[in-house]
């Protein structure tokens, strides 16, 4: 029987690593939403029943604690057009090892929506609880955004994103 998870806020997060011409930059953000449906034993999902899962995250809670770049981020990404990121799964698939999947999706920033494809890994710390976690890197021109330039600083296009989502049992 499929099972449903709310992703909680306050224990799941998203880290941003970009690199420029003058040093590495980092954002962190919480605050995602979301869920993750499906029938769950032993820490591994059961694939007889797709599992659907969709993470939502207010571009806005995305902070690198710079407010100069904070600020040039809002501004680029036009974030009262665009406020949200969404990713939502379309197929998942087990990898070689228990509890690694990969997964193809549509991931939506910026107005633009790209399918993309990368790994996850799931575990169960109770049956209760969900802790999916994934890294990905994104090109954010595939997005319709030019990388940022300030004075002296170049921000490379490349982005790292890891994901931690950390889903209750509704």
């Amino acid at each position: 029987m499929s099972e449903r998870f709310r992703v909680s806020g306050t224990r799941s997060s998203l880290g941003v690593e970009a690199s420029s011409s003058l040093h590495p930059i980092h954002g962190e953000a919480g605050g995602l939403t979301g869920y993750v449906e499906g029938d769950v034993t032993g820490g591994r999902f059961d694939l007889a029943t797709p599992p659907r899962l969709r993470v939502e995250l207010p571009v806005e809670r995305l902070e690198s604690g710079n407010p100069l770049y904070d600020g040039e981020l809002r501004r680029r990404v036009d974030v009262r057009a665009y406020p949200e990121i969404v990713g939502e799964a379309t197929g998942v698939e087990e990898q070689g090892t228990p509890g690694r999947y990969r997964v193809r999706g549509d991931l939506t920033f910026h107005g633009v929506t790209r399918q993309v494809e990368g790994e996850i890994e799931l575990s169960a710390p109770d049956d209760r609880t969900l802790v999916i976690e994934g890294e990905q890197t994104f090109d954010i021109r595939d997005f319709g955004l030019r990388p940022p330039k300030m004075l002296m600083l170049r921000v490379h296009p490349e982005v790292r994103v890891r994901i931690r989502v950390v889903a209750e049992k509704e």
